[in-house]
């Protein structure tokens, strides 16, 4: 073949049942007072019947005690990659937990933290030589962050890369699991994680979500990347007054320039790491809390669900200590179901190349409102956010977009000609709909 050829950029294939999936991080140590896995599988229903199709577990394995932070340690402190936190239950709770989940109609991945591991992990003393030194001889964590309950790994060592492959590979042969949410994904060499990615293949097709934003991660190795520059322009536009424009001139045209189209961004208002580091959703959010998190499910990308949200979850859960959800009803859950269906009935907002590119409906008050269309194989949708503090009227160009739509929180339709005419209150927005 001649070298003028274009070669594909994403050489991976995504599992087919990604095609419009939504995820849900799970917090086990606060989703439930007894903070259990058995605990979790009473909820498991209820997740389903919100839209929920692929559960993403905090790390299971047993904490580190050495250096350990607060009472119960940072679950990112692993102790031992083959063993489960006895705090949660034991392995045939683990089982039990995966099969359930399994029968629900669910996946569940599992978080894995490949770059470090507790002071008091076994390595350390069998292998001291895959950890990384100070110029003193001194184990070393994350430089520049205060993370001193765990150490770094040298993944220049072959044996240690073996090792930690060997270890993914365990759980997907061991306990049938469907993949990972890999920590800090990008201080991990991108060579490691596509060999991986090759050797997990051969045991079952499996989700790789990297806690990154690195489109390199794509070509061999990840299905998903983390979407941080989406959370903070829609942050910078609700607490500081930010222009619209930084969201559509800034991102969205970098966006779907630019990302490779078979590349998943996962799209979140919160998570355990904005949860219990940077504030809550209505802090971060305020008034526009609701746009935002409708904007970042209708965005190009799959969806996150952080435990709690459903809930109204509104405060820092603690990380090293016992903290559990206070679980009530909350418009959210509503919120998200009514989202939820659409997605997977709709093609236009299925994930990365499964779903319809975001093309931009042009209108006069661009420094305030966003609009856009998506469309899959004839499903449709249009939708209209203001993202300021004004009350605006705002005129549309939809002559690519006329027919009839169904509004998604009235019902009501709605039919488009070449021109519309709408006036938004603050942070509100509209969002119309059809399907084949």
């Amino acid at each position: 073949m001649s070298h003028y050829q274009p070669q594909k950029y994403v050489q991976l294939k995504n599992p087919d049942w990604l095609k419009n999936a939504t995820l849900y991080e799970l917090n086990i140590r606060q989703f439930s007072e007894e903070g259990t896995f058995e605990a979790i599988e009473k909820e498991l229903p209820r997740l389903k019947k919100m839209g929920i199709d692929i559960i993403w577990l905090m790390p299971i394995q047993p904490i580190g005690l050495k250096n350990r932070k607060g009472s119960l340690g940072s679950p990112y402190a692993v102790k031992d990659y083959f063993g489960v936190n006895p705090e949660f239950g034991t392995d045939e709770d683990f089982h039990l937990l995966v099969k359930t989940i399994h029968s629900e109609g669910m996946y569940v991945i599992l978080d894995w933290v490949a770059n470090h591991s507790s002071w008091d992990n076994a390595l350390v003393t069998s292998h001291p030589e895959w950890y990384k030194k100070s110029e003193s001889g001194e184990f070393q964590s994350l430089p520049w962050r205060d993370y001193d309950d765990i150490i770094d790994f040298d993944y220049n060592k072959p044996e240690l890369r073996k090792f930690m492959t060997d270890a993914l590979k365990f759980w997907v042969k061991e306990y049938d699991i469907d993949g990972y949410r890999c920590d800090v994904a990008s201080f991990v060499p991108i060579d490691f994680w596509e060999n991986v990615r090759l050797e997990l293949e051969e045991i079952k097709p499996v989700f790789m979500l990297a806690e990154a934003e690195d489109r390199e991660l794509h070509r061999k190795a990840f299905d998903a990347t983390y979407n941080w520059t989406l959370w903070n322009i829609l942050h910078q536009i609700a607490i500081y007054n930010k222009s619209a424009k930084t969201l559509s001139e800034a991102y969205l045209a970098e966006h779907v320039s630019i990302f490779p189209k078979e590349g998943i961004r996962l799209n979140f208002i919160d998570n355990h790491d904005k949860n219990s580091w940077e504030g809550t959703p209505p802090d971060n959010f305020g008034d526009a809390l609701k746009a935002a998190r409708v904007f970042s499910m209708l965005m190009d990308g799959m969806p996150l669900v952080y435990n709690g949200e459903e809930a109204g979850l509104d405060r820092s859960l603690k990380f090293f200590e016992k903290d559990p959800i206070e679980w009530k009803s909350h418009e959210n859950e509503k919120l998200y179901t009514l989202l939820f269906e659409l997605k997977h009935k709709n093609q236009a907002l299925w994930n990365g190349i499964f779903g319809g590119e975001m093309i931009r409906i042009v209108n006069d008050r661009m420094d305030e409102v966003v609009s856009f269309s998506r469309e899959k194989n004839g499903d449709k949708l249009l939708a209209f956010f203001n993202l300021s503090r004004e009350n605006v009227f705002v005129n549309f160009d939809t002559s690519e977009e006329s027919g009839e739509y169904k509004n998604l929180f009235t019902g009501e339709t709605k039919n488009i000609s070449e021109k519309l005419k709408l006036e938004l209150s603050p942070w509100s927005f509209v969002v119309l709909h059809c399907e084949i």
